[in-house]
């Protein structure tokens, strides 16, 4: 029979076979209509005895070697076999018997590799990647990958011993995707993808849009079957898809920004720690709705392999980490959190990647997902390599994985991590180290198109999904629509608003009086933009100090200046977001590595401090002065900045109707000013509702008042005045009808 099927058998694929290096082992393996009947190929290592069984007759065709090296061949010309499995003895005496994975069509047509070449597919993460699912009655995982330099992949894990010879990949045309069926392989798999690449060099790495991995230091990719969980978060998702760029805009958003694996840590002995996302959900919902804040803020969901980059070194964009559970862990997580009414927004890294062997790295032997040139492709400084935008399937990669977490995990808004270090050329480099665009400017015109296309799909497909952007430099109309030129997020973060802040807070107050405008200037360009204030985990690492340290003075110096500092940021237009731990004012410093300090709840001013923020985010809740018009300008005046010498201020914020419009005013100085007169737009009662010196604050209870009388008279180019006892680092808050 060898002789008679041989000339059926192209020897240059078999020799591509022997040599691994053939990539289209479906023309060589599998089943072949031939002129006598049908041609069976399959290749086996080590195999002592090979059998072919027709499933529906059970009747067995014992198959032959071919040449000894790991061939074998049968040819029926009886009755057609319609679907067939193989048994296979080993020389170990074990047996195993399966589907052959190259009797099966592939299942990514000519309109996926279109999309695909075109950036457009953008539901591409389901058809690359891992996927379980039945095909033509048969179980198992189907496995795509876009590897278009490599010159053979295979696909290796546990089921297979890891031996590249066993499962070669097809590879589709001109696409550069490689895809294999592989029957049998279950949720739980473990697996890589080995590369031949060019040059003749294997490397071995993870699935790019692997939905699950090992916990590092362990790398491989995972089977998942994300499609398993069960979601109970109905009434929030209903009410999600209700609202728009418009109406966000107009809601209240406190942010509690969180590193989950530090937020709290198991004392159990173990090196890591970590709760499992399931815990988190039930501790964190509980905590983080008390508080009043109305969405967290996740860094480092997004597989990667060091502890110490928080999550911003990504090699897993698909996977959420493993350190706190399986990808259902992590969906449940979000879904118990919409169901006690707190959004999810998470961290998500498009602008580089680290430069690990496993992963996006040379992913085919060749620069594939980085730019080819290091003066585009690399970023010395933190020692990674930069997406290259302007190749479709790399930013599809991308927008497809902004789509994945915003639909398939139900996340509600993305954070874009180092919008500036895409946008500018010349970013955190040299002169002479990088290459100027095609107009001879500094701009990266490819990650541009890449905002405005991938925000406009947001916009249309998902139009209440918040993208905010990270984003620390002057770059015009972050937050514009695409369609007037602008890249289209919703939110951009105040960092000019945060530097500018946290320097004038941490000078003595005596000195307060010559820096006012550190004060004040961001009223002067607060609604160019829809803004966030932030005072992020940045703020609080490598030796800036915490929150609390920042402060000058002596201990209940620092607490009371704090809290003005809080009272400030609520006040201010724009939405909110604290860093975790902020909260209560721990004193030391964050670190990735240790739990926050809870056990200093048991000092009565930090107790008071978290009290304070708690009630900070149920009047911000509660007054819609405090949001409803962050973005527009008839929400914020003026009304006391003109006092330098005193560290003063005073400034209304209007809400949608007449009534409960807030008059704020801040004390940055020790001082206290007593009957000290503030013009005001409108007579009647200025009632208190809040006042950050109070006792139960940790205040020394001064200007605690009922309520104030306006009197008319102009001042301050106001047809009316008050006066108010305003105590010493102080921050008030009384409403007004007008």
């Amino acid at each position: 029979m060898v002789e008679k099927v041989s000339k059926y058998i192209n020897q240059v694929e078999l020799d591509e076979l022997y040599r691994e290096i053939n990539n289209h082992p479906h023309q060589l393996l599998g089943m072949h209509k031939v002129e006598e009947g049908q041609l069976f190929i399959t290749f086996r290592i080590n195999a002592s005895e090979v059998v072919i069984i027709d499933k529906k007759t059970n009747r067995e065709y014992p198959m032959l070697p071919y040449e000894n090296k790991g061939l074998y061949v049968v040819l029926n010309e009886g009755n057609e076999i319609k679907s067939y499995e193989i048994r296979t003895r080993y020389m170990d005496n074990t047996t195993v018997t399966v589907a052959d994975p190259y009797s099966f069509d592939s299942l990514i047509g000519d309109l996926d590799t279109h999309l695909f070449s075109h950036g457009t597919h953008y539901e591409i993460y389901k058809k690359l990647g891992a996927h379980v699912m039945t095909v033509n009655g048969v179980k198992g995982t189907y496995f795509a990958v876009w590897a278009p330099n490599a010159r053979k992949v295979s696909v290796v894990g546990d089921f297979n011993c890891w031996d590249g010879r066993l499962h070669p990949m097809r590879m589709l045309e001109t696409s550069g995707i490689h895809e294999l069926f592989i029957p049998g392989v279950e949720v739980g798999a473990v697996y890589k993808y080995q590369i031949r690449t060019r040059d003749d060099v294997i490397v071995y790495k993870s699935d790019p849009y692997a939905n699950s991995s090992e916990l590092r230091p362990k790398n491989a990719s995972i089977v998942a079957d994300l499609t398993s969980y069960s979601w109970e978060d109905k009434e929030w998702e209903r009410k999600k898809y209700k609202k728009d760029r418009t109406s966000l805009r107009q809601e209240p958003m406190s942010i509690y920004e969180m590193h989950l694996g530090s937020w709290r840590k198991h004392n159990d002995n173990t090196e890591d720690g970590f709760y499992n996302y399931r815990e988190l959900a039930v501790e964190v919902a509980e905590y983080v709705a008390d508080m009043g804040y109305t969405h967290v803020e996740l860094m480092g969901i997004a597989e990667h392999p060091f502890d110490g980059s928080w999550g911003y070194q990504v090699t897993g964009y698909y996977a959420p980490t493993r350190r706190y559970g399986k990808p259902e862990d992590f969906m449940f997580f979000v879904d118990y959190l919409h169901r006690k009414g707190i959004g999810v927004i998470l961290d998500w890294v498009p602008a580089h990647f680290p430069k690990d062997d496993f992963g996006l790295s040379r992913f085919d032997g060749q620069p594939l997902y980085e730019y080819p040139n290091p003066k585009m492709g690399e970023h010395k400084e933190w020692g990674t390599y930069v997406f290259n935008y302007s190749k479709k399937e790399v930013s599809n990669f991308l927008l497809a994985n902004a789509l994945f977490w915003l639909k398939e995990f139900h996340i509600d808004g993305l954070r874009v991590d180092a919008v500036a270090s895409m946008l500018y050329l010349d970013y955190g480099r040299n002169a002479g180290d990088w290459i100027p665009n095609k107009n001879g400017g500094k701009e990266n015109l490819d990650a541009v198109e890449f905002f405005r296309h991938m925000n406009s799909v947001v916009q249309e497909k998902l139009p209440w999904a918040m993208m905010i952007a990270e984003e620390s430099t002057s770059w015009q109309g972050v937050t514009a629509p695409a369609s007037m030129n602008g890249l289209g997020f919703l939110y951009k973060w105040n960092m000019g608003w945060m530097n500018d802040f946290l320097e004038y807070m941490k000078l003595d107050p005596y000195f307060r009086q010559f820096n006012h405008r550190m004060l004040t200037f961001s009223l002067m360009y607060a609604y160019s933009e829809n803004f966030i204030q932030v005072l992020s985990h940045d703020e609080v690492v490598h030796g800036k100090g915490s929150m609390i340290q920042k402060m000058p003075g002596e201990y209940d110096d620092k607490f009371s200046n704090l809290r003005v500092a809080y009272g400030f940021m609520y006040a201010h237009p724009g939405k909110k977001l604290l860093f975790m731990g902020q909260e209560f004012a721990q004193w030391q410093e964050w670190s990735e590595a240790r739990s926050l300090d809870w056990g200093i709840l048991g000092y009565e001013r930090h107790a008071q401090m978290q009290q304070y923020v708690k009630s900070l985010n149920h009047l911000y809740k509660k007054y819609n002065a405090l949001y409803a018009n962050d973005c527009e300008t008839n929400g914020f005046e003026w009304l006391d900045n003109m006092h330098p010498e005193l560290s003063l201020v005073a400034f209304v914020r209007r809400g949608t109707t007449q009534k409960n419009h807030l008059l704020c005013v801040c004390n940055f100085t020790p001082v206290d000013r007593q009957n000290y007169e503030i013009g005001v737009p409108a007579p009647g009662t200025y009632t208190q509702i809040f006042n950050s010196d109070a006792s139960e604050f940790g205040g020394k209870g001064n200007g605690v008042i009922t309520s104030a009388k306006a009197v008319k008279r102009e001042y301050n180019n106001q047809p009316y005045k008050i006066k108010l006892e305003v105590p010493g680092l102080s921050f008030m808050m009384f409403t007004f009808t007008e």
